[in-house]
């Protein structure tokens, strides 16, 4: 494979660093560009859940991410696991009699699928996995043992401090403000914020929720759905959880030694209400502690409304626009379980200038124009 001159990757979060890192390590001259700091925006501030479990809803979307789970195994044994990679597994539960039966019914879906699901008592649980979590004894619960969370800043910080290592540039703290294209169409160069303009033959647009402006940059529409979400950090002096869980109306997961990450989609909707996020917080907060009660000793440390980065039929935008020469698009939702196997299948396609088949129902021109 035949590296391109230079590559510029716009976004440093997950996906941008997954892309970069594979591509520094077979060669490419990688310039890595962010408005912040690596790791620190939209991936800082995720469930950062690592599943297939919860992608059901097309048979394409379910493949890819049991592909991303494999490519995560592939990466801790590249690089270690250290202080990125928690695979201890999920647990799920609800609290009415129709929620229960739909979370079994998938859990049944799943394992149909040679995907491993494990159904507990609310009892079994708190002896075997969680004796911290207040459930009803008898309440069913569905294990995933081959699932995880990460630590996403930590992550992207190890690819991409690897890839500076090995020659990549890393321009923090600067926007690109434009893309240049020579007579043919194709890319040619990319000016920053900082007045500095770099010459280049390849740009990855892994710019999260700005991505569609990004792409706007060479005069093309890339929709994107609006869908806030709120997370909020719990300071804890003993993190009484071991993994990541949905509980009924909370999303519980520990976020190293000190805190406790909280989402809930049903809060996510009171974003555009009015709200304060500091009163979300304290929702959050309330919601976690009839879960964990030991929660309740602990304190808001953190929180922090942030746009996903969702195309807008909710899936993937994954390669090559073809109209434009150089250009590739890395958009996606749930980019701590797809950040490695995106990032490895689209260095592959940047570098050989063939796809995979497990993008196929994700590439972008499925949005014209």
């Amino acid at each position: 494979m035949k590296p391109p001159e230079r590559v510029a990757v716009i976004g440093v979060g997950i996906l941008g660093a997954c892309v970069g890192w594979n591509l520094s390590r077979h060669g490419a001259k990688v310039v890595f560009i962010d408005a912040g700091q690596p790791g620190e925006g939209v991936t800082n501030w995720s469930f950062s859940w690592v599943n297939a479990s919860n992608k059901t809803e097309r048979t394409s979307y379910f493949a890819l991410n049991v592909a991303g789970m494999a490519a995560h195994r592939e990466l801790v044994r590249t690089i270690g696991p250290d202080s990125w990679w928690y695979p201890n597994g999920h647990l799920r539960w609800a609290d009415d009699p129709a929620a229960q039966a739909k979370l079994l019914k998938t859990a049944e879906l799943l394992a149909g699928w040679n995907y491993r699901a494990e159904v507990y008592t609310g009892a079994e649980v708190r002896r075997r996995l969680e004796p911290a979590l207040t459930m009803p004894g008898e309440v069913p619960v569905v294990f995933y043992p081959d699932e995880a969370w990460v630590h996403g800043r930590h992550l992207v910080s190890r690819l991409v401090g690897q890839a500076v290592a090995s020659g990549a540039e890393l321009r923090s703290g600067a926007t690109v403000c434009d893309i240049g294209t020579g007579a043919d169409g194709s890319i040619r160069t990319v000016a920053l914020s900082d007045g500095s303009r770099l010459d280049v033959n390849t740009v990855v647009n892994a710019a999260g929720p700005s991505a569609s402006h990004v792409a706007g940059l060479i005069g093309r529409h890339l929709p994107m759905r609006r869908e806030p979400g709120v997370v909020t950090r719990i300071g804890c002096a003993q993190v009484p959880v071991r993994r990541a869980m949905h509980a009924p109306h909370i999303e519980i997961r520990p976020d190293g030694d000190a805190s406790v990450v909280l989402h809930s989609r049903e809060i996510d909707a009171l974003i555009d209400s009015g709200e304060e996020p500091a009163q979300l917080a304290r929702m959050l907060h309330e919601s976690a502690r009839h879960v964990v009660p030991e929660l309740g000793n602990s304190r808001i440390a953190q929180t922090r409304v942030a746009d996903r980065p969702l195309p807008a039929d909710a899936f993937p935008s994954v390669g090559a626009v073809p109209s434009v020469p150089g250009y590739y698009e890395a958009v996606s939702h749930s980019g701590i379980t797809l950040g490695p196997v995106i990032g490895r299948l689209l260095a592959s396609e940047i570098l050989s200038g063939k796809s995979d088949e497990l993008l196929a129902d994700f590439r972008p021109e499925r949005f014209p124009g």
